[in-house]
This record gives structure tokens, C-alpha cells and sequence, in this order.
């Protein structure tokens, strides 16, 4: 039976990265705060947002991503598995590669339209006036 409610496929994915993290549930200590922000009323009523701290390292989670408490739960652990994953493998880490592929492109379009800029100003100077 799915705890998270998600598929079976993700949970397990989820199980397989936590045991590789070094995070045990027993070393988890989970509470449930109101959330706020949108979702309306029904937001502001239960208490959707979740809370993971994990003991042996002190790091903190709170995620109030989705409506229900079920899926909040999910990605609490999931960004765990994130935060844990970054620290232990450092550059090496899937975020730190999705960041660092991200500034290339950034660098890249940035070279890009220096020098496209910068030769349309050439080329203008260069071209005869039409006074």
C-alpha cells in the first residue's frame, strides 16, 4: 500500500535513494504545521505543511508544496535525499551538474549576444551615413 500517494514506481525510487543517502526513517522526526499561501481556505484550515528534521546530521526540511499531506511528505524526503545527496558528493551531485549546465548555457547566450551586439554596432559605424 502506497504511503505517499504516488506511484509505486516513485516511492521505490525514493526508498533506493534515501538507503544510498545513509536516511533512515528512524532517524527522521516528522511533524505537521498549517501551510499558507495559496490552496484557499482549505490551506489555511489543516495542517499540510511538512516538517522533517533529520537527527543525525541537522538538517531541516519544511514543504508546503502540494495541497494534501500525502505529497508534502514525498517531497520532504525527496529534497532530503537532494540536500544530503549535494553534500556527500559534493560537485558530483545530479543538482550541482543540473546547476552547473544551467550557467553554461547562461555564459553561453551571454557570449552570444555580446557579440552580436557588438558587431551590429561595428557594422553600423562602418556603413555610410545618409546625411
Amino acid at each position: 500500500m502506497p504511503r505517499f500517494g504516488v506511484r509505486p514506481e516513485k516511492e521505490a525510487e525514493l526508498e533506493r535513494r534515501m538507503a544510498a543517502s545513509g536516511i533512515r526513517e528512524e532517524d527522521l522526526d516528522e511533524s505537521f504545521v498549517r501551510s499558507g499561501g495559496p490552496g484557499g481556505q482549505k490551506v489555511n484550515r489543516t495542517a499540510t505543511c511538512v516538517q522533517l528534521h533529520h537527527r543525525p546530521t541537522g538538517i531541516d526540511v519544511k514543504m508546503q508544496q502540494a495541497r494534501s499531506q500525502a505529497l508534502n511528505r514525498f517531497y520532504a524526503r525527496r529534497r532530503l535525499c537532494e540536500l544530503m545527496e549535494a553534500d556527500q558528493l559534493g560537485a558530483a551531485s545530479p543538482e550541482a551538474k543540473r546547476h552547473a549546465k544551467h550557467r553554461k548555457q547562461k555564459e553561453r547566450r551571454k557570449r552570444r549576444s555580446r557579440r552580436k551586439h557588438f558587431d551590429g554596432e561595428s557594422n553600423k559605424s562602418d556603413s555610410p551615413s545618409k546625411e
